[in-house]
């Protein structure tokens, strides 16, 4: 079960921040149903793989770009990842690739968000999404699950101009509700995210999904979670 938060913590927050694509949003969504339809057979073979390599590629992009200064948005990153992947795996096909960017732009949502999400606004918390995702993929997204009315504001990186961890694109939660680091608590299922947040002062929540262990980083979290449902319990 997860640990409270101290009294005076418990008090202050006011706002719940989350991450979007594997937090919120199943990141292995799209090559799962892509396998399963017709023109998939190839990628059933090995679609957990393709998932997972599109993902590292993805964030190394993300980060790699961050550093270099060469900052693309991320409809681009998420396309020239699959790019990388599927030449990867040996999948050429043109409608596949297609196919796949589609579905990662009505990623589903992971069983217990909906319920997670309402519950928290229905307390009266202020409730966000802070994403690397362009604006247009998280608007579809949010539309797709259903969950933009338990949601004060979808917050994109590109307005920001770089991608997360750094401290700029956490910056945008202040800029939009005006609240202070400490009233903040972030939730995220990629650690780097979290000890980016924990760093910059936010209160953190890590959703290890897969008991994966701690990675070695600069800041930990301040609870870790199985999945979303203890949430409510401290915010």
């Amino acid at each position: 079960m997860p640990a409270s938060l101290p009294e005076g913590d418990f008090m202050t927050i006011t706002t719940i921040v989350f991450d979007a694509y594997g937090t919120v949003f199943d990141v292995g969504g799209a090559a799962r149903i892509a396998s399963a339809e017709p023109g998939g057979e190839a990628l059933a073979e090995n679609w957990e793989q393709v998932s997972r390599d599109w993902r590292t590629k993805q964030l190394e992009y993300t980060w790699l770009r961050s550093i270099a200064g060469h900052h693309i948005d991320f409809g681009h990153v998420t396309a020239d990842a699959l790019t990388w992947t599927l030449e990867k795996a040996g999948l050429s096909d043109p409608d596949l690739r297609a196919r796949l960017l589609a579905l990662y732009d009505t990623l589903p949502a992971f069983p217990e968000a909906r319920e997670v999400l309402a519950d928290l606004k229905a307390k009266g918390r202020n409730v966000a999404i802070l994403s690397n995702g362009a604006p247009e993929m998280l608007d579809r997204a949010v539309e797709s699950a259903g969950i933009g009315g338990s949601l004060d504001a979808v917050l994109s990186a590109e307005a920001a101009g770089v991608y997360k961890p750094d401290a700029r694109v956490y910056d945008l939660v202040g800029q939009r509700f005006g609240c202070q680091k400490n009233e903040v608590l972030f939730v995220s299922s990629n650690f780097w995210d979290i000890a980016g947040a924990a760093g910059y002062g936010f209160i953190t929540a890590w959703v290890n999904r897969h008991g994966e262990p701690r990675d070695r980083l600069w800041s930990r979290p301040t609870h870790e979670l199985p999945d979303l449902t203890h949430i409510a319990e401290f915010a």
